[in-house]
């Protein structure tokens, strides 16, 4: 009885060993869909100078629908730009985005404010936020205040609970 049991319980073991590798090699294998392997947006490429957050969901999901659900990135949103973050945020593609140019806006005092860098970045004409800095500050260094901005943003959205 012993040694039926045994084999019963190997042959099983070899018939699903397959699976259970398979199962065990993707979760975590890879980057998400639409990110390159350095966790980079696809359409953004390895420089990150168009605002995208480097970061899991809050960073895709579209503003709005981040925003109903944090209340703590909202309330920075609204202290970094003074307006309410969901109508802060409409237009811009993802809340990342969003979180940078209001950094930018603030760390530049940039001309006509948070308003003046969104309207360069959506709508049509819209220009990545490294050329709206060059536009409204063209003193500033643009790459390094991408840089910070991106910085700053993941920073208030780990804080807000959307940690890698």
């Amino acid at each position: 009885m012993k040694r039926s049991t045994l084999m019963l319980v190997s042959s099983l073991s070899l018939a699903f060993a397959p699976a259970m590798f398979a199962q065990r090699s993707h979760p975590g294998g890879g980057p998400p869909a639409g990110r390159g392997p350095g966790g980079e947006s696809a359409a953004s490429g390895p420089h990150g100078n168009d605002a995208t957050v480097h970061n899991n969901d809050m960073g895709h999901s579209s503003p709005s629908t981040v925003l109903s659900h944090n209340t703590a990135i909202a309330g920075k949103i609204k202290a970094l730009t003074g307006q309410d973050a969901t109508t802060a945020c409409n237009g811009f593609k993802n809340l990342g985005q969003c979180v940078a140019a209001a950094h930018v806006a603030k760390n530049l005092d940039i001309p006509g404010g948070f308003d003046a860098l969104k309207a360069k970045m959506i709508g049509s004409g819209a220009v990545k936020l490294g050329k709206a800095i060059q536009e409204l500050a063209p003193n500033a260094d643009s790459k390094a205040e991408v840089k910070r901005a991106n910085h700053q943003a993941d920073d208030d959205m780990k804080e807000a609970g959307a940690s890698s």
